[in-house]
């Protein structure tokens, strides 16, 4: 009888953690997640390919920025999203480019705005060339107080990882 209760516990703790474990990546990873994280899918860590970020929730907004011109519109899942799907604990974001650049942001950025990781603008992905494949956009249109230097030097465009530091 112990044994059968045990077993059922175990089965129990196996699906609990696989029902909340990441999908491997389909197609080209284009984000990689490490650090303070416990889901991970990879040896890297979390690995997300664009359809996989394109499933988190998300937010869209229209808003100028120092780095387009006029209007835009820009579309991702928020990164608090990402954060919760990785279930993060730490206190800092080190987020990097494809070029090293790479700022540290904290985590209150992503909890306290609707922070997001724009992967289209104007309805089209981002390439390389166009800041993409993913650039963080502080809700400019929503928070006009984040227009200025500060939130401008954490909006890494081109990324490529996000290390969560405790």
């Amino acid at each position: 009888m112990r044994a059968t209760v045990l077993a059922i516990a175990a089965t129990a703790a196996l699906f609990s953690v696989s029902a909340h474990a990441l999908d491997v990546p389909k197609e080209r990873v284009v984000l990689t997640v490490s650090g303070a994280i416990d889901e991970t899918n990879s040896q890297a860590g979390a690995e997300f390919d664009l359809g996989m970020l394109k499933a988190l929730p998300g937010r869209s907004g229209q808003m100028e920025t120092p780095w387009t011109d006029g209007q835009t519109r820009f579309e991702g899942p928020l990164l608090r999203a990402l954060l919760d799907a990785v279930g993060a604990h730490g206190a800092t974001l080190r987020i990097t480019a494809l070029n090293d650049y790479s700022a540290e942001v904290p985590v209150t950025d992503a909890t306290d705005f609707d922070t997001m990781l724009a992967v289209s603008m104007n309805g089209e992905p981002m390439s390389v060339r166009d800041k993409g494949p993913i650039f963080m956009i502080y809700p400019f249109d929503t928070n006009p107080e984040l227009y200025n230097e500060k939130y401008f030097s954490r909006s890494v465009w081109q990324i490529k990882s996000i290390e969560v530091i405790r």
